[in-house]
């Protein structure tokens, strides 16, 4: 039997209010292996991400890398970790916030902007009970996956049917599958890489690294190449470069099946044999700088490209919090609420008329 959700704090005559929940992958809470292997516990047993018959799983994953993997996985977030904590929370709460004032100053409250982790904290399931006090009634749900897959998008989403299957009164519900060809997200990326370019000159050729699933999923129907793809494509166009200015790759692959290719690690070990000098390295895939982009990218493959003969490598940070990104993430959302606000029956005096009615069917409040 399921236990409902109740909120007998539910006024009659309370604004309802649009709620937007932005989700990011998560992160460790510290940088050392405890934190670590609980992060890692949650995130690896999640089906979305390991996709292996579960007994078999439970065995490899507590028995074997549970083990292996925190020590040095912490270590590496320790080379990235600031005086504000992990990076990627720290500029997914930056970027909330900017988004929260934005919608503060001009809709007065009717939109409630919120940020959560899809795993580990600020968690799903609280975050909704947030916005739930202050009075939502229509929620949007914007994972910050530029790029959909089963393995992160579709993650958020069984998250979400969970915890809303135990509520009794339901929001309406808007869910943003992917911006992998939003012409905002595709300028700001591009006004990054100009202004890297402006700031420390242009390499011999870009680099576009995305996050790495296994080949078997996008056999199996995911979308996520062909996304990657197009999103290369458009960012070419619009930076004006020709076909042998640029390339796309795939990092961080885990385990020995074959993930997507070609790979980056080996792409820019054969560069640097073959003598090329100068690359810049983008990833269009992360919303804001992680694990995957300040350790892999930025520390591991820059040793790996400068250490095989290549003299310059630089990495263009995320958008993060960068104004562009705002705007562009701002942009989803205007779009996403059209027809949404405001309701005629949301005028405080239809709010007191509201009250009115109910207390005389026997509300209480």
């Amino acid at each position: 039997m399921i236990e409902l959700h109740d909120n007998p704090d539910y006024r009659h005559d309370a604004a309802p209010c649009t709620g937007v929940l932005l989700v990011n992958l998560g992160t460790p809470e510290a940088p050392d292996t405890k934190a670590v292997r609980d992060y890692l516990a949650e995130f690896l047993w999640d089906p979305r991400v390991v996709d292996v018959a579960r007994p078999l799983w439970w065995v490899m994953l507590h028995g074997v890398i549970l083990r292996i993997r925190p020590p040095k996985v912490a270590r590496a977030y320790q080379s990235i970790w600031t005086d504000e904590g992990s990076p990627l929370l720290t500029v997914s709460r930056r970027l909330a916030e900017q988004l929260r004032q934005r919608y503060a100053a001009r809709d007065g409250g009717r939109v409630e902007i919120a940020l959560a982790m899809r795993y580990g904290k600020p968690a799903i399931e609280p975050a909704l009970e947030e916005l739930e006090k202050k009075g939502m009634r229509r929620l949007l749900v914007l994972p910050l996956y530029p790029q959909y897959s089963s393995t992160t998008t579709a993650a958020v989403f069984d998250e979400l049917a969970r915890v809303l299957g135990r509520w009794r009164w339901l929001p309406d519900i808007r869910f943003v599958q992917h911006y992998h060809d939003h012409p905002a997200y595709i300028e700001a990326l591009a006004a990054s890489i100009r202004e890297h370019w402006d700031a420390q000159g242009q390499a011999e050729r870009l680099l576009m690294s995305f996050h790495g699933i296994p080949e078997r999923m996008c056999r199996s129907g995911d979308p996520y190449y062909c996304e990657c793809q197009k999103t290369a494509r458009l960012l070419a166009d619009k930076l004006g470069l020709d076909d042998d200015r640029w390339y796309l790759t795939f990092q961080s692959r885990f385990g020995r099946e074959p993930w997507l290719q070609p790979y980056t690690d080996a792409t820019l070990e054969a560069w640097a044999s073959q003598g090329l000098n100068s690359v810049d390295v983008v990833c269009p895939g992360f919303s804001a700088d992680c694990l995957e982009t300040l350790e892999e990218t930025e520390q591991h493959y820059r040793e790996l490209f400068l250490s095989g003969g290549g003299k310059q490598f630089s990495y263009i940070r995320a958008l993060n919090d960068r104004p562009q990104h705002v705007d562009a993430i701002a942009q989803l959302i205007d779009a996403q609420l059209q027809g949404w606000q405001p309701a005629l029956d949301e005028a405080p005096d239809a709010l007191a008329a509201c009250k009115a009615r109910a207390l005389a069917h026997g509300a209480k409040q």
